[in-house]
């Protein structure tokens, strides 16, 4: 775990490995500890590592809780519950019985995302059913499956053509022979889709993703059902060895990595899986580990930069602007603050990737490597210091080049927007997110805002339980008191009414 001064809570990665971490229906839990002023405080905990929002994902248990073997053997019948119902190999099988039917016979249902067979269409009658689906739709089915765009949970943005282009011209330029495609489904078809229409595109591709769909469409040596925040491959060892294979081919030569994680999801966490995924790829190298690195290409907002250094000191980033075809906002040809803020992160030379330049792109002869039009060379600096395609100025106090849109404060002692909030008068402090302290995003866009939320969703749950219970207690002891005056009451009566008879007897 880093040891930051940031507060807030942190993925806890250097864990005993000889107790393995409970799992969800997602696979190995991960380990998260309460930072305040850069200590751990508080009792650790394990929650999902894929699912941002308890309502997707509702595991919670502290480390040192003890599970009785009753909650175990029920939590591992709801994880197999949680699982696909056909495997991958089934789903191989029906694709090959599927591709054999006339086009007339090919169904797909948009609302179960799945092709069908002609004894599985009465099931379906009332869904919206997708007829005559050529093979061209089946080499492309990204452009079938509806995306899960649920920001808190898959955020599944698909790249636009002209970032497939660029990706796959940037691949074969450099020589590379074989992409593993972690969690960047629509590259992996674009691969395989130009592969088979252009017989100079020898590249092969692997595509690792949590998208459990897309085995309709591929075999297993062509897709792995994978995790990318905790490294777990669903199909167990047979997928890992596919994996490993794949890497280690040609004594790893010729393999790049590209990746394409969900904006939201921890750093920490993917660092770790990618580094386990280098780990794999190096067994085969026997040179030494500090001079073999696996070439990666890691999509990502430029803002993550700083957080994306501390696990990848020798990473760059380029200033190519990625966009996808479902996301609003991330666009290329805006201009501004409208530009997409997706870059690329890679260990691969700047001066080696060549960025296009009928889209604005220039070489820098000073930095060797291509920038943005706008992103001009400063002497002072010297270096082309934009991140997000404008044009910046240099403060001579901060000693830095800062956004076009930002001012020096002198109660702050820096720069910052000309309606921001003077409240942090600490010299030298800066303002950042309440949660984490990072100052290159706010609370709402902070990575571990799901993990307090979940946390807080916890103690509350414990608190409603615990009123409940108190309500109950006392709702029982205020009958059995009611009950008890009831019959002192009647107990009376009887003697009353039994001294009257008697009097009247008399």
């Amino acid at each position: 775990m880093e040891d930051g001064q940031r507060p807030g809570v942190a993925v806890v990665l250097d864990r005993d490995p000889s107790s393995p971490a409970p799992r969800c229906p997602h696979g190995p839990t991960l380990l998260f500890a309460k930072i305040v002023r850069g200590k751990e405080e508080g009792r650790r905990f394990y929650a999902c590592s894929a699912c941002r929002e308890r309502r997707d994902c509702n595991f919670f248990q502290w480390e040192d809780e003890k599970v009785s073997e009753a909650r175990l053997s029920a939590r591992e019948i709801y994880n197999q519950r949680h699982q696909p119902l056909l495997s991958h190999r089934d789903n191989v099988e029906r694709y090959k019985e599927y591709v054999a039917l006339p086009q007339s016979e090919r169904r797909f249902c948009r609302e179960c995302q799945l092709l069908l067979l002609p004894s599985e269409w009465g099931r379906h009658l009332g869904h919206q059913v997708l007829s005559d689906v050529s093979v061209a739709h089946l080499k492309r089915p990204s452009q079938l499956l509806i995306p899960l765009e649920n920001k808190k949970t898959n955020a599944q943005y698909l790249f636009t053509e002209r970032s497939c282009q660029f990706l796959l011209d940037l691949i074969t330029t450099l020589g590379f022979k074989r992409v593993l495609c972690v969690g960047t489904p629509r590259l992996h078809e674009f691969i395989e889709f130009q592969t088979s229409q252009d017989q100079e595109i020898c590249i092969k591709s692997l595509l690792l993703d949590i998208d459990f769909r897309y085995s309709q469409f591929y075999t297993e040596k062509d897709f792995c059902h994978y995790n990318m925040f905790n490294h777990h491959f669903f199909a167990g060892e047979a997928a890992y060895k596919i994996c490993e294979k794949f890497l280690q081919e040609d004594n790893g030569k010729d393999v790049i990595m590209v990746t394409d994680p969900p904006f939201g999801g921890l750093v920490e966490a993917l660092a770790f899986s990618f580094k386990r995924l280098i780990a794999m790829w190096r067994q085969t190298r026997g040179a030494d580990p500090a001079d073999n690195n696996l070439p990666i290409l890691w999509i990502f907002p430029y803002f993550f930069e700083s957080r994306i250094l501390e696990f990848f000191p020798n990473f760059s980033m380029l200033d190519y602007q990625v966009d996808y075809d479902n996301h609003a906002l991330y666009k290329h040809g805006k201009t501004g603050r409208k530009q997409s803020p997706v870059r690329i992160f890679t260990d691969i030379s700047p001066r080696l990737i060549v960025l296009p330049v009928e889209e604005g792109y220039r070489f820098c002869s000073i930095c060797q490597r291509y920038v943005s039009s706008d992103n001009q060379h400063c002497e002072i600096c010297d270096s082309c210091t934009s991140k997000d395609g404008r044009r910046w100025t240099h403060c001579s106090l901060c000693k830095k080049c800062v956004k076009p849109s930002w001012i020096h404060c002198s109660v702050c002692g820096r720069c910052a927007l000309p309606s921001h909030s003077c409240k942090n008068t600490d010299a030298g402090s800066e303002t950042g997110c309440f949660i984490c302290g990072a100052t290159d995003h706010k609370r709402a866009t902070c990575p571990n805002l799901h993990v307090v939320r979940r946390i807080h969703h916890f103690i509350d749950l414990k608190m409603q339980r615990s009123r409940l219970f108190a309500l109950l207690c006392r709702g029982g002891k205020k009958s059995r008191q009611k009950k008890k005056k009831k019959v002192v009451v009647d107990v009376n009566a009887t003697k009353m009414t039994s001294g009257k008879k008697m009097r009247s007897a008399v």
